[in-house]
């Protein structure tokens, strides 16, 4: 064959190579720029819809759970106090029970013989458990990370209105005047305490919007006080002890590491 014959069929050829790479290649950009474009429009999706498994999780209370007052090494008690729901300590002996069964709508229990009568129930099994699932929560509510409020009011909260959400303080904490917890029934709130926490007497906080006792908790590293004739809302998980003064009042639990003091008080289960 002549030169100049194959001259026109080469070219014809490569043009048909060309033009076939140049419609793969546009494809595969075509291609990637959908793919492209659909993960911008996912992401701004995901920007515009956040999801809603983000909000702050309950603690965990387990058998401590069940106790008005639970606590390592005893419940002091000046009469009458007044409280609905169980009573424990352990492992300290049932003698550190100083609440009587008249002071108490629920039942008592002690690790052995020696808790008060006629209403003692000697349960160190079940003490056991409850003071292990104490420490538990009380390690899993200390240990939340990522705080909605970081030492809001430089550790005094007086006249604030408190919504939902995890709440962290590297000081102690002082609540001087009233306050408020704010939000609906399935809300929960988590006030992590550095230090001590310490309420001034007749102060009161309260519940608005539907917010549940049940859903708060304090954890607090340092003593907890509650002033005389204050009232509080909420699980107190306290790593030491946590005393209430003459005529405060509860709504709420005290879950103590070290000892409970109560001063004809009113405690209630939530």
């Amino acid at each position: 064959m002549k030169l100049k014959n194959l001259l026109p069929a080469t070219a014809m050829l490569l043009f048909v190579l060309v033009t076939g790479c140049s419609k793969d290649l546009n494809s595969e950009v075509a291609d990637n720029s959908a793919v492209l474009k659909s993960n911008k429009i996912n992401a701004e999706n995901s920007k515009q819809k956040p999801s809603t498994n983000g909000r702050l999780a309950g603690v965990n209370l387990g058998v401590a759970g069940d106790f008005a007052i639970l606590s390592k090494s005893g419940v002091t008690d000046v009469y009458k106090s007044s409280i609905t729901g169980d009573v424990g300590t352990s492992p300290i002996t049932g003698a550190a029970i100083l609440v009587t069964c008249t002071e108490v709508v629920g039942s008592i229990y002690s690790v052995d013989a020696a808790g008060p009568l006629p209403c003692r129930i000697t349960n160190a099994t079940k003490l056991g458990t409850a003071i292990l699932n104490m420490q538990a929560a009380y390690t899993d509510a200390a240990g939340r990370s990522n705080p909605d409020f970081l030492n809001l009011g430089a550790g005094s909260i007086g006249g604030k209105t408190l919504t939902r959400g995890l709440y962290k303080w590297s000081t102690s904490l002082v609540i001087p005047t009233n306050v408020t917890i704010s939000g609906s029934s399935t809300d929960v709130w988590i006030f992590q305490v550095a230090g001590t926490l310490k309420m001034s007497s007749a102060v009161r906080i309260t519940l608005a919007g539907g917010a549940q006792a049940k859903n708060i908790f304090w954890v607090v590293s340092g003593a907890v006080t509650l002033g005389t004739t204050s009232h509080f809302e909420g699980t107190i998980l306290g790593q030491t002890a946590i005393n209430m003064l003459t005529g405060a009042t509860i709504n709420g639990r005290m879950l103590a590491q070290t000892a409970a003091t109560l001063e004809m008080n009113t405690v209630v289960k939530p």
